[in-house]
């Protein structure tokens, strides 16, 4: 018995000199349950890394495929959604440790020998993969990787894969930065500074049109589990409550619904072929062509400018669903919709004027010294893009000694938001910069195919039946000039 009674003392000793060395917040936070701070303090505080999968600040505000499964999950628990945007995974794991977060997300993957962590359920798979840089012999096999330049971002489960492959070939070797972003890699290949990286296929098919001279190589090892970290010292409930939100989600198929969202369709931003946009020139446009007409004569735009832009944005579906929520033909978002005065956004005639007056408040917004038709088209950026991004852009031309008010500068800066030597220098950050870039391109080549189409319908007529007997290049090809 005075054993026990001693050990009991000893015990409650410790927890004295943890009360005098650990201040209130921190007793409330490790002592009592866990889901009681975050809901005191109304909100969730997720430490997150920029990222085409996790987070990154879209055209119409923050997205991301992980952001917006975190906004379902901190809604879920009836609070809002804080993130701080860290630079290394490192740093992600230090703040859900030190209790600077309540938990992590960054496209981790489950790591059971990492210290001091918890993690969720498995999420999605993902699967790591070798792309190298096209002009270089085929990349295959395992063994096709000795004697090449390779990298990969440190502590991530890429890295991981490629230990592991160590095992079968000793000769492999790698390079890993932790201070570097997807699209960092990618450009490091691009530009001949590497040979070849280890990504995510998820990563790479959202990021593989702003990079055409990166080949697809082959997968390396097996799948790994995408997860969110928790501390291991701390209550439960969070992480049970994370477990039962996703286990939610996948059953109702929400989960599946998200990950075909942001992962399903890669090709969103390529040129549609011949066939597509003729069919829906001559079976969709019609409908909507008064409305454009009537927003071109309140706006000064051309219509036919404000129909191909309408066609970027939607194909022309009136019905139309952004991952982001932003909705209808001109794919505007609920705030933007309030502050220029639209009730239905899926009210074709409403979207059409909303956005022919969203594109002008945009432009008016430039700077006057720009010139036409470069304000146009930098105006098209930002619909796509945002203001700030654009601005940001704007100020890497200023930093690289070209001219801001040119849009060929303009285009060549805005990939760089991707890439953290640039976006770290700006003020809005990290952004998918090459977007905006095949955005204003498709436009322009949609806009000057319905300026050919009222030239000389008849022949338009004639390239359709070509088209539409299997012809497969797509019609400005031959109508008009690359832009």
């Amino acid at each position: 018995m005075s054993k026990l009674l001693t050990r009991l003392r000893l015990v409650l000793t410790v927890l004295l000199t943890l009360a005098t060395l650990l201040c209130p917040a921190q007793l409330a936070l490790r002592f009592s349950d866990g889901l009681d701070p975050i809901q005191k303090r109304d909100f969730l505080q997720v430490a997150i890394r920029n990222g085409p999968i996790t987070f990154y600040a879209g055209g119409h505000g923050p997205t991301g495929f992980e952001y917006e499964l975190l906004r379902r999950f901190a809604q879920s628990l009836g609070v809002s959604l804080a993130v701080d945007d860290k630079a290394r995974i490192t740093s992600v794991y230090d703040d859900v440790r030190d209790g600077n977060a309540d938990m992590g997300a960054a496209a981790l993957t489950l790591d059971l020998e990492r210290p001091g962590i918890r993690y969720s359920e498995p999420i999605l798979t993902l699967q790591p993969m070798v792309v190298y840089r096209r002009g270089l012999p085929p990349v295959r096999t395992l063994d096709d990787l000795v004697g090449l330049r390779i990298g990969a971002i440190a502590d991530s489960g890429t890295a991981a894969a490629l230990r592991a492959q160590q095992q079968n070939l000793p000769g492999l070797g790698w390079r890993e930065a932790d201070g570097v972003t997807i699209a960092d890699l990618l450009e490091m290949v691009e530009r001949d500074d590497l040979d070849a990286a280890v990504v995510y296929t998820h990563q790479f098919q959202l990021n593989r049109l702003f990079f055409p001279n990166v080949e697809r190589g082959f997968p390396l090892g097996k799948p790994l589990n995408l997860s969110w970290a928790f501390a291991a010292d701390r209550p439960i409930d969070l992480l049970s409550a994370a477990n039962d939100f996703l286990e939610t989600q996948r059953r109702n198929g929400a989960l599946d619904e998200l990950v075909g969202r942001y992962f399903g369709h890669d090709d969103y931003l390529e040129y549609v072929g011949a066939r597509l946009f003729i069919r829906d020139v001559d079976n969709r446009l019609p409908r909507f062509v008064p409305y454009f007409k009537k927003a071109a004569r309140e706006t000064g735009f051309d219509w036919r400018l404000l129909a191909a832009l309408g066609f970027q944005e939607s194909h022309w579906k009136a019905g139309a669903e952004s991952p982001t929520g932003v909705r209808g033909l001109m794919m505007l978002t609920r705030p933007t919709a309030k502050e220029i005065g639209i009730d239905d956004r899926l009210d074709p005639s409403q979207s059409i004027d909303g956005g022919a007056r969203y594109l002008l408040q945009v432009k008016q917004r430039l700077a006057d010294e720009i010139p036409e038709p470069d304000r146009t088209w930098m105006a098209l950026a930002a619909y796509n893009v945002g203001l700030g991004h654009l601005f940001d852009a704007q100020e890497i031309v200023r930093l690289r000694g070209g001219n801001p008010e040119r849009w060929a500068d303009v285009r060549e800066a805005l990939p760089l938001l991707q890439q953290r030597e640039w976006y770290s220098r700006v003020r809005y950050g990290y952004a998918r910069g090459g977007e905006p870039v095949i955005y204003v391109r498709n436009v322009r080549r949609y806009y000057e195919i319905l300026k050919y189409v009222n030239r000389s319908q008849q022949q338009f007529n004639q390239l359709s039946e070509r088209a539409l007997e299997g012809e497969e290049r797509p019609p400005f090809e031959v109508i008009a000039p690359l832009l």
